[in-house]
């Protein structure tokens, strides 16, 4: 494999990704399965609900005999039964006249096919009822199968599993399911300058850590496990060591740092060594994060991200995001939400690659729509990310944005927790 530097669009990398599958299903409990993703189709086993159903407290009736009734000329019932709750009442059939007591969720008689509320009632005598309102056949009632028939399609491979399709499944009597499992993400991260994040007091010219722990939570918020392989310093036969036990128990292998062309940079002859790797993508026509490297070993991924934490996180975001997607069983696409707003200002750009900005949004005035303001600062830095609310894309062919641009922006996915709005776009 050639050593080599040849970038490759946005859209050029993300087709690649086709050569990869996602990972086998696996079967896991009901309780289990929020967030994982349905392996095959999922039909009904039998129709939902099982019987006619009362949404109502009141009466059992046919509708045809409560037609043409009035406060003035109320229609008369015979009572024969009370539906208790968690009773069938399947051998019981009403005739003309006839009215059966029910709660919320009972079964109906035969031959009934509405409800009439409690309050539209009155008792006549010991066993008869006045009704003052009339009612139409299925009013306050859910008919058999009204949710769905016996071997209708309940959920879609490839659904995103919510607490609403784990009720349903409990409904059918769906107890286990299969899913595809989660991919097993490694990350190394490289240089000598790092130390543990634990570490009280760095020497001069050490810094903590910091993406590995900013991984680990970017991986596992996308749906992957991730598995921390600790800190190697720059010397090429550990890395490769640690390398190759880690894409052993992984399915991507991530490297932050040492994806650049510089002397001490040995991310790509560490993948190089490793058997049956193949170079995919070194450098993408992007920034930040132009020195990307990504590599495929059957259906596992090597990629190693730039050291910086800015361009870490936007690569992450734009290329291991949809790549754990894949595997996962879901399309190779960052899955992020996008919102639209104005620019408060010019933003420069440079044509001839992709500019990712990371920006502020805010509500504007007169409820006008959100303001999208860019907040700037060097790759290194943490703090602009820990500011912003998402990324503005800038495409290859546009020479920067002038005040007042419409754009969309790519919401981060936790923007709910840090006091940001998403709903007032």
């Amino acid at each position: 494999m050639k050593n080599f530097f040849n970038l490759k669009s946005s859209s050029e990398v993300l087709a690649l990704y086709e050569q990869f599958v996602p990972l086998a299903a696996e079967n896991i409990d009901l309780i289990s399965a929020r967030g994982r993703i349905l392996a095959k189709d999922i039909f009904s086993p039998e129709q939902l609900p099982p019987f006619f159903r009362s949404t109502m407290d009141g009466f059992a009736v046919r509708a045809r005999d409560t037609f043409g009734c009035s406060e003035s000329e109320p229609a008369l019932m015979e009572m024969i039964h009370e539906v208790k709750m968690g009773h069938t009442s399947r051998d019981i059939t009403l005739g003309p006249g006839q009215a059966a007591r029910i709660w919320t969720g009972g079964e109906l008689p035969q031959k009934a096919d509405a409800v009439v509320m409690l309050e539209y009632t009155r008792d006549f005598d010991e066993n008869s009822i006045a009704i003052y309102r009339p009612v139409v056949p299925g009013e306050n009632v859910i008919t058999a199968g009204e949710d769905y028939q016996k071997g209708e399609l309940v959920l879609p491979r490839g659904r995103i599993l919510r607490p609403q399709d784990m009720g349903v499944l409990s409904g059918l009597g769906i107890s286990s399911l299969p899913v595809y499992q989660r991919p097993k993400v490694a990350v190394i991260s490289t240089g000598d300058e790092l130390v543990p994040a634990d570490t009280p007091a760095p020497a001069p010219g050490k810094i903590r850590d910091i993406n590995s722990t900013t991984l680990a939570a970017l991986i596992a918020e996308a749906g992957g496990i991730p598995i921390l392989c600790g800190i190697c310093n720059d010397d090429f036969d550990a890395l490769v060591d640690r390398s190759s036990k880690a894409i052993d128990q992984a399915d991507i292998l991530v490297f932050s740092g040492g994806s650049s062309v510089g002397m001490r940079d040995f991310t790509l002859k560490v993948i190089e060594s490793i058997t049956d790797a193949q170079l995919l993508v070194h450098g993408i026509a992007i920034r930040p994060g132009k020195p990307t490297i990504i590599a495929r070993q059957h259906n596992k991924a090597l990629i190693g991200l730039p050291g910086h934490v800015t361009s870490a996180i936007v690569i992450f975001y734009l290329f291991v995001r949809p790549l754990i997607r894949k595997l996962s069983g879901l399309c190779a696409s960052h899955g992020l939400r996008m919102v639209r707003g104005r620019t408060t200002q010019p933003i420069a750009s440079v044509s001839g690659r992709e500019d990712y900005v990371r920006v502020q949004l805010t509500m504007a005035r007169g409820d006008t729509g959100l303001e999208v303001a860019p907040l700037y600062g060097r790759s290194g830095l943490i703090a602009p990310l820990v500011d912003a609310h998402g990324l503005l894309p800038i495409g290859r062919d546009t020479e920067g944005l002038d005040k007042g641009s419409v754009v969309d922006v790519l919401l981060f996915p936790d923007e709910h927790h840090t006091g940001f709005n998403p709903s007032l776009m």
